[in-house]
């Protein structure tokens, strides 16, 4: 639409806990900015573990305990601690209930709903799949999930069972690895300014503000 001025790009990867708080905490700074209704948000895909092939039916405690060498326990309380952080901005996370999966499908999922302006319904509800739900691996889930955002059945069943938007996916990690995306969420303002992190709204607001202002808006 003619009507945007100001676009803010956000690298993130659905099974990232800080990407789904990063989110809420951005949506918060972007309802207490002005010109809210000129931005345009992009979502962007990002994969923490591309060369995940996870045990089937592997929940997050086992995963994080076997990649980052951490106990049972350990894995646990860290999970609670984010989990904590996750309802202070009114989410709720299950970490008993999420299976570990690639989510590479899921990213096609987000690139077939953003073709059609959907993209930020569907990471929502894909965060909210797996962090609350439990699931984003199997086909059927992510059939329901596309339907649920308003796609066409068709559509989706024809990306799920071929190699549809595997580019745009690709893409998207390659420009991350231009930039210099380590982590995410990664936050860029209108091609000039970075934010990392799940950062507080007032950052957040922050950015927004001097991106517009810098823009000449």
């Amino acid at each position: 639409p003619v009507n945007i001025a100001m676009k803010v790009e956000i690298w993130s990867d659905i099974m990232c806990p800080f990407c789904y708080i990063g989110k809420r905490r951005f949506e918060k700074a972007l309802a207490d900015f002005p010109q809210r209704d000129k931005i345009e948000v992009e979502w962007k895909s990002f994969q923490l573990n591309p060369s995940l092939n996870a045990p089937a039916g592997q929940n997050i405690h086992e995963y994080l305990s076997e990649t980052k060498g951490w106990s049972l326990d350990y894995a646990r309380q860290v999970n609670s601690q984010v989990a904590n952080m996750a309802m202070e901005e009114g989410l709720t996370y299950d970490f008993d209930k999420a299976v570990v999966a690639n989510s590479f499908d899921a990213h096609r999922l987000i690139q077939l709903a953003k073709s059609q302006g959907k993209g930020d319904a569907m990471e929502e509800l894909l965060f909210k799949a797996y962090f609350t739900e439990g699931n984003i691996a199997d086909p059927a889930t992510l059939l329901d999930l596309g339907l649920t955002a308003g796609l066409e059945k068709e559509a989706i069943k024809t990306m799920l069972d071929g190699n549809g938007y595997a580019d745009a996916v690709e893409n998207d990690i390659y420009e991350s690895q231009q930039i210099g995306v380590r982590g995410v969420p990664y936050f860029v303002f209108n091609d000039k300014y970075a934010v990392y992190g799940a950062q507080d709204s007032e950052t957040f607001l922050g950015a927004l503000k001097k991106s517009w202002s810098d823009g000449g808006y």
